[in-house]
């Protein structure tokens, strides 16, 4: 019974996270269609509020006062913690204009190291030999993940810092996301959340507004990165890392990177060569490593 709730956790993890590995391309395909970085992520953002709302409305028609409410703290908290969700999707969208998705999904995982540093920040205590030792794999395989060794050509300096600047975010997500109100229910948070999301988004929005805004992506591509950036993502990943464990759990969700890579390869036609291919597996060697239990560990 125990094995099944576990395999059950894996595949939902792996599903959440193939979700998120597929938006890259999808953002590029906007692109192609004439679509700017505003109307990609307003749309996004605004269509997966909609869709979150209607959620937790049927969440709390269907479990009625056993639905734990957030406490007006609690919202304040995680509207501020939703703002790293929104530069995240600006950061990322404006960085898959300048180089391939490829490269840009390589640099959001830089969250690996960027994460221990947080951590060490944070708690004041020395990372152990092994992270430290996934960390400089992380960065030898970004180095070949993103073809800087074999290239004669380094990738637009504009796509690289903005890549950066979204695992930077990313980051910040991902720690807040486990830390603040986890007393209620994933639906509310990620409410909450992608409001906060949104100041950013649709500030960016109007920043960058050049004086019209094509309101048919809200019924295009709109949907589809709302539904399998914002909607689909969440709710599985919570469902799933409680029965994975966060260990198992950030394994299985590292299928984000094959997963992105693959499409740009097969849909955009990106090329792909086997130093990338090496680069990216040991990226994800270095997550199974820094995350798997050792003989005597508890």
């Amino acid at each position: 019974m125990v094995k099944n709730n576990v395999l059950k956790g894996v595949v939902l993890v792996g599903l959440g996270a193939s979700s998120y590995g597929m938006l890259a391309t999808f953002v590029k395909l906007a692109y192609e269609e004439g679509y700017t970085t505003a109307e990609v992520t307003a749309s996004q953002i605004l269509l997966g509020i909609a869709g979150m709302l209607l959620i937790n409305i049927f969440q709390k028609a269907k479990k009625g006062d056993t639905v734990v409410k957030a406490s007006p703290k609690n919202r304040l908290q995680l509207i501020v913690a939703g703002t790293s969700m929104g530069f995240t999707s600006v950061f990322y969208y404006v960085a898959v204009k300048y180089i391939p998705v490829s490269i840009g999904i390589v640099l959001l995982m830089q969250t690996v190291w960027m994460g221990v540093l947080l951590e060490w920040l944070l708690t004041k205590v020395t990372p152990s030999p092994r992270k430290i030792l996934s960390v400089v794999i992380v960065l030898a395989g970004t180095l070949l993940a993103t073809n800087l060794v074999k290239s004669d050509t380094v990738p637009d300096w504009r796509g690289l810092v903005w890549g950066l600047m979204a695992a930077a975010s990313f980051t910040a997500t991902m720690f807040t996301s486990n830390t603040i109100a986890t007393h209620i229910s994933s639906a509310q948070r990620s409410l909450f959340m992608l409001m906060g999301g949104a100041v950013i988004v649709l500030g960016f929005t109007a920043f960058t507004w050049p004086g019209t805004f094509n309101f048919e992506i809200f019924l295009t591509w709109g949907l589809v990165l709302a539904l399998f950036g914002t909607i689909i993502p969440p709710i599985l990943l919570n469902a799933g890392f409680p029965r994975t464990g966060l260990g198992l759990g950030s394994i299985v969700s590292s299928l984000e990177l094959p997963v992105s890579v693959t499409m740009a390869y097969v849909i955009l036609h990106e090329q792909v060569n086997l130093l990338q291919w090496l680069g990216i597996a040991l990226i994800l060697g270095a997550i199974v490593l820094m995350n798997i239990k050792m003989p005597g560990q508890k």
